[in-house]
């Protein structure tokens, strides 16, 4: 649940946030071929209101709503589209059986999400370039601003590999047509941002939860070190956030996705919303994949449901099945809700799933007051398990031996009978062992289709789960068409596309 300080802070992001993006954002997106802009056109005011600028931006329903949530989970192995026959007929074919067009509202409207986070991240280290001294607060803005540049990036070379590199502040169409950059070099200035974020935040804001911090930064570097494969650094991040002690497994995973349980010590990167019937400066995310019924359980548009796939990678016993996945026609916990039989589908993502008492408290069924969990603790400590055993050797395979238990005994509980503790030190085996983790304790979250990726077994999974239509170029992406058109030849399509 929010807090005082924390709902305060929010109020201050958003209201400075949506003055600033309303008034320029829109002119950065679609910047037309004629025209030039002023310093009159850029953002006033203060530094750290245009870094609150750039927090809004992480709400955006691009990058925080149903475009993040197509490109980053329905297209995984073990979720379904879902929704109604109108949205299926529309994008299933694309989310699901992987015909990519050229132009498509979601990814049209991810990338140019992105973009404008990123443009807003530029804006204030612009702003700081002109400054004669750089006060601490200021290098903790620089900080801030670099890690949503950083972030940016990373989901969109993921996202659609090579892409245009803006560093700077946008002035004039000109200097905005950019041709594509080397993954590369999208990964070199991914890396030194995240370097500084992490040299100067703090690594807590104990009366503001939900900033940026440290450990955040280490996060998303041990993600992209990942991605890469460069183990040995990953590591290194990944043990950089477990030693800080900051975070920990000791929220059980039943509580991890309530409202109560928001900013918690499981908590690394968490996109904050509020929407409490008098304020709504709320996110989409939890209305986007809401339950899909009629009256009481019209909960939002039905989109990622999970998969048979996803039910059956569940060992026998693992009470995180149903912390995952919300049954139609039974009842549920921890609210005592009785789905109807007769919903669209038999199962939804239970991680949206909101308390009903709010629910009747803020006058919404839609949750728009529910955080985003993007990086859970646990989450690193299983990259950290991952990252020790493929550097090998005999410490580094007790060292991922240990962090997978972590994660597995905070899963079992007090119940010795599930779960069993993971003894193998096989390379292979172990590896195995951790990307099943992986699948089931982040289930739903946004994480499975990169990891396939990163783990060069998405043809052969896709595949074995009936999606033959789907080929290595599927990784990424095309470059939305309504892009190559406004650059008048300077960006060039994806290849295969």
């Amino acid at each position: 649940m929010k807090t005082k300080n924390n709902a305060i802070l929010l109020i201050a992001l958003c209201l400075v946030g949506i003055t600033l993006l309303n008034s320029c954002g829109k002119e950065w997106l679609d910047i037309k071929p004629k025209g030039r802009f002023t310093e009159e056109d850029l953002p006033s005011g203060s530094l750290e209101g245009q870094v609150f600028a750039a927090y809004a931006g992480l709400r955006s329903e691009a990058t925080s709503g149903l475009p993040y949530v197509a490109v980053h989970n329905i297209r995984s192995d073990d979720v379904h589209l879902g929704s109604n026959s109108g949205d299926y007929a529309s994008a299933g074919p694309i989310y699901d059986d992987f015909n990519y067009p050229l132009s498509h509202w979601l990814t049209n409207s991810y990338w140019t999400g992105h973009y404008a986070l990123i443009n807003s991240a530029n804006n204030v280290i612009a702003a700081v370039d002109s400054l004669g001294t750089l006060e601490e607060a200021t290098l903790v803005n620089i900080g801030e601003a670099k890690f949503l540049r950083g972030w940016a990036y990373f989901n969109l070379v993921r996202t659609f590999g090579e892409v245009p590199l803006i560093d700077f502040r946008i002035v004039d169409q000109a200097s905005a047509n950019k041709p594509k950059s080397t993954i590369a070099e999208i990964y070199q200035l991914i890396d030194a941002d995240l370097q500084e974020a992490v040299s100067v935040l703090p690594e807590t804001w104990p009366n503001h939860p939900g900033r940026l911090t440290r450990g955040a930064a280490l996060a998303v570097q041990t993600k992209t070190f990942m991605a890469r494969q460069r183990f040995s650094e990953a590591l290194a991040s990944a043990n950089a956030v477990i030693n800080s002690g900051i975070y920990d497994l000791s929220v059980p995973y039943n509580m991890i996705f309530r409202e109560e349980s928001e900013n918690s010590k499981e908590s690394i990167f968490e996109i904050q919303a509020l929407a409490d019937g008098v304020q709504n400066f709320g996110v989409t995310y939890a209305s986007r994949q809401g339950v899909r019924g009629s009256g009481q359980w019209d909960l939002g548009w039905g989109w990622n449901i999970p998969h048979q796939r996803m039910l059956d990678a569940f060992e026998e016993g693992d009470p995180r099945k149903d912390v995952t996945v919300l049954y139609s026609g039974q009842r549920n916990e921890p609210y005592g809700e009785v789905l109807p039989a007769d919903l669209p589908r038999a199962y939804w993502n239970k991680k949206v799933y909101t308390n009903p008492n709010l629910r009747v408290q803020y006058g919404s069924r839609y949750g728009n007051w529910f955080n985003v969990r993007i990086i859970r603790y646990s989450d690193i400590v299983l990259l950290a398990a991952e990252a020790a055993n493929e550097v090998g050797g005999e410490a580094n395979i007790d060292l991922a031996l240990e962090y997978l238990e972590q994660v597995r005994g905070r899963a079992r509980g007090t119940n010795s009978l599930v779960l069993p503790t993971v003894t193998t030190r096989n390379q292979a085996e172990l590896r195995e062992a951790i990307r099943h983790e992986r699948q089931v304790e982040l289930g739903m979250e946004n994480e499975r289709f990169f990891d396939l990726v990163r783990w060069g077994i998405d043809v052969e999974t896709m595949h074995a789960a009936g999606h033959i239509n789907y080929q290595v170029r599927n990784r990424f992406f095309p470059i939305p068409q309504p892009e190559i058109d406004r650059s008048d030849g300077i960006l060039i399509q994806n290849p295969n596309y």
